[in-house]
């Protein structure tokens, strides 16, 4: 079975039983909800724990079980650019936003990237009378470049200079 059948077969289930990503998340537990629903969608992994969780929530085989727990090919499936009216405007937000996300970052932190390995995401709804708003929420660790071959008295990493 490859990892988007199983996909294909978790959403079927889900579907079926009318479960909500909330129900699905509380049954597995551990990491936050758009972890573990990125896991069920194909591009997360799960813990060998929360991947048994799901086995027998979902009535996994042992090989369909042990397929969340493994490394999977991130990414897939999305057309770039986005088709996805909803995924396309995070891709929007990118485009516009990015270069002064860039030159803020580099400004307080100096030259390097915001993980998105060591990364936390919160999601949450925010009532407004004008109509609710999505509040997301993105922590990233800094990571600096590393200037290779730095000798003598040149810094090494990108860290902001003084």
């Amino acid at each position: 079975m490859k990892r988007e059948d199983l996909t294909e077969k978790l959403l079927d289930i889900k579907r079926e039983n009318g479960w909500s990503w909330k129900h699905i998340c509380d049954k597995v537990g551990g990491y936050s909800e758009v972890l573990i629903v990125g896991a069920i969608l194909g591009q997360m992994k799960l813990t060998k724990p929360q991947a048994a969780n799901a086995g027998e929530l979902f009535g996994l085989s042992k090989a369909e079980t042990a397929m969340l727990n493994e490394v999977p090919m991130r990414g897939t499936g999305t057309p770039m650019p986005p088709t996805d009216p909803l995924i396309y405007r995070f891709y929007e937000m990118v485009m516009v936003n990015g270069p002064a996300w860039k030159a803020l970052i580099e400004e307080e932190f100096g030259d390097g990237i915001m993980s998105a390995i060591d990364f936390d995401m919160a999601m949450e709804r925010v009532a407004n009378p004008k109509g609710d708003r999505v509040k997301i929420t993105m922590s990233g660790k800094f990571l600096p470049y590393k200037y290779y071959g730095a000798s003598g008295n040149v810094p090494e990493y990108g860290f902001k200079e003084g």
